[in-house]
């Protein structure tokens, strides 16, 4: 018997592995996501704690495709840094994926006998491997699918209860009474030609008593926080991987009588938004790289007239098209600084699945009551992840605008108030009427070039968003030891997870994971840094923009220095843990 070992995240004297990692592989339309998603969905109904991740080619159709399953009995926020099973439907093309599915050297490679061996490079990791009739035993069932009977081999591997497995092909083909039932027959071959097999990798056991859970995708998580914060109308143009979350907004906005516009490109789509901000409706955007690059200027009309609304750019590889398929934390300057001229704006970072809600529902608040536009970075790891999560709790109230319910002939929409922020009149209120464009203006809204009013409006724009009280959201800050690694975004999980695996070697490690970028909180994050001997900025980009946006902005600790590099493939716990070990040392 081989039993497979994992890492134990910090647990390797319980004897079994706390978390395991699987890869499911094969080409496009061999069904290898279905597969991980009814591997996901049967481990969060077995009361374990799961994340799957997604990889394919650059083709439009086919193509080789990857679903990464890490499952656990703790919360993960990301992908280890090997893999215990890597199990092929088919193997074309998969020798793409050699980087991202690093095998463990004890691991598994399970593959269909009519296919031949896996690629080379899987078979050197030194994992054993299996050949098994999986097209033989599927066409044997009427609708058989090898991808069901391959799932079904490995969850008797993991030991996960067939119970789980049959709720889970039912919630996700139920409508289709026929596939479960083929399904099910298909996975049943699966386990009858693992228990021939003594190869194992059993899971440490999940808690007793799981508390409520969900299982859902940043992108969906992002959309349920803009509809709980009050978001009733989007405007959107798809691009991949925001699309998703505009997929998930469009029937659940029309159950709470809200509207979603697929506009001809983005730069119709931020006008709309606008268009709808104007009207007093919370609205929303979602988008990449490429479309928040094209929404530049009209965002610079929301900054000039006030307009509340968010942006939540679902960042991937760039510059250009780049690699749609893959994550980076890239745009970061251009959501700072894209903007021409002096342009104060909101800029939040979710850092997890269950953060893209929390974060974006917070996000609608801040543009609603600061009427200012906000963008969220998400990322392609966190919007298309699928995570089992605890159940969020019950948001705090939403913010909303101040409004000017009874206006009159003196009414002066950007009338200079203490806190910046200045009453808005809606349309159709009595006495409300006022210009709203993207030139400068005096309190009125009535369009002037006199320098006077310029510098008024500008500094009324900046302060009202330094002024505000941001409250403890602005960032995590976990620990207090003198040595500070500050970092943002999906970077955030890796880094956690090492710091827990160090476990005493970082106990004078402080974890600072920023969620408000813009403004940035000064006076909040020189106290945070309070005693700090030196610092590191960990993010996924080439050129380290968080670092040079720290730098450039407040006083960092003498011996501030970074570790970033470019998306196409995560951090990973390992990768980060051998950096904070050589760091906090040197």
């Amino acid at each position: 018997m081989t039993e497979l070992q994992a890492n134990a995240g910090g647990s390797p004297s319980a004897g079994i592995p706390e978390s395991v990692s699987i890869a499911l592989v094969g080409s496009g339309g061999a069904g290898v996501m279905t597969a991980g998603n009814v591997l996901l969905e049967a481990a969060a109904l077995a009361g374990y704690y799961a994340l799957m991740t997604r990889s394919s080619g650059p083709q439009i159709r086919g193509g080789e495709a990857a679903a990464m399953v890490r499952i656990s009995a703790r919360p993960v926020e990301c992908m280890d840094e090997s893999f215990q099973v890597l199990a092929g439907v088919d193997w074309e093309n998969v020798h793409r994926f050699a980087a991202e599915i690093p095998l463990a050297t004890d691991g598994l490679i399970v593959g269909d006998v009519d296919h031949g061996d896996a690629p080379g490079v899987f078979a050197e990791s030194g994992a054993c491997s299996v050949s098994l009739p999986l097209a033989k035993l599927a066409r044997d069932i009427p609708g058989g699918r090898a991808n069901m009977v391959l799932l079904g081999f490995v969850a008797a591997l993991l030991g996960l209860p067939e119970r789980a497995l049959r709720r889970a092909v039912e919630s996700l083909l139920g409508k289709r009474p026929a596939a479960v039932e083929a399904s099910l027959l298909a996975m049943a071959a699966g386990r009858v030609a693992a228990a021939a097999d003594t190869r194992r990798a059993l899971l440490a056991p999940p808690a007793a008593a799981p508390g409520a859970r969900w299982l859902m995708t940043g992108n969906e998580a992002a959309g349920l926080g803009a509809l709980r914060a009050g978001v009733r109308f989007v405007a959107a143009y798809p691009i991949t991987p925001a699309t998703e979350l505009l997929e998930w907004l469009s029937p659940a906005l029309r159950s709470v009588g809200g509207v979603l516009v697929q506009a001809e490109d983005e730069l119709a789509s931020i006008n709309m938004v606008i268009g709808s901000s104007f009207g007093g409706v919370p609205a929303l955007t979602a988008t990449s790289g490429p479309g928040l690059a094209l929404m530049m200027e009209s965002l610079g009309l929301a900054v000039a007239a006030e307009m509340p609304l968010v942006v939540v750019d679902v960042m991937r590889v760039g510059p250009s098209t780049g690699i749609p398929t893959k994550s980076e934390q890239g745009d970061l300057n251009i959501a700072l600084h894209g903007l021409h001229g002096d342009a104060p704006h909101l800029v939040l970072a979710p850092n997890s699945v269950s953060d893209c809600l929390a974060t974006t529902h917070w996000a609608v608040g801040l543009a609603e009551s600061l009427q200012a536009p906000a963008i969220v970075l998400s990322d392609q790891f966190l919007g298309q992840a699928r995570a089992t999560i605890d159940r969020p709790g019950e948001p705090e109230p939403t913010a909303t605008r101040s409004l000017a319910n009874t206006a009159g002939e003196d009414y002066r929409r950007y009338v200079v108030t203490p806190s910046g922020v200045s009453p808005m009149a809606l349309p159709g209120t009595p006495g409300g009427a006022y210009t709203a464009d993207g030139l400068e203006h005096g309190e009125r809204g009535t369009p002037s070039s006199q320098a006077a009013d310029h510098a008024q409006q500008l500094g009324k724009r900046r302060r009202k968003l330094e002024l505000h009280d941001y409250g403890g959201r602005w960032a995590d800050v976990e620990g207090d030891g003198a040595l500070v690694v500050m970092t943002f975004g999906s970077t955030t999980g890796p880094v956690r997870e090492a710091l827990r695996r160090l476990g005493d070697a970082a106990s004078g490690i402080r974890l600072i994971s920023l969620r408000l970028l813009a403004p940035l909180p000064g006076a909040r994050l020189a106290e945070a840094l309070t005693g700090a001997r030196k610092m590191l900025v960990i993010e996924q980009n080439e050129s380290g923009q968080l670092f040079h946006y720290l730098r450039g902005s407040l006083a960092l600790p003498e011996r501030t220095t970074s570790f970033c590099k470019p998306g196409g493939q995560q951090f990973n716990p390992g990768e980060i843990g051998k950096q904070l070990l050589a760091w906090s040392q040197s």
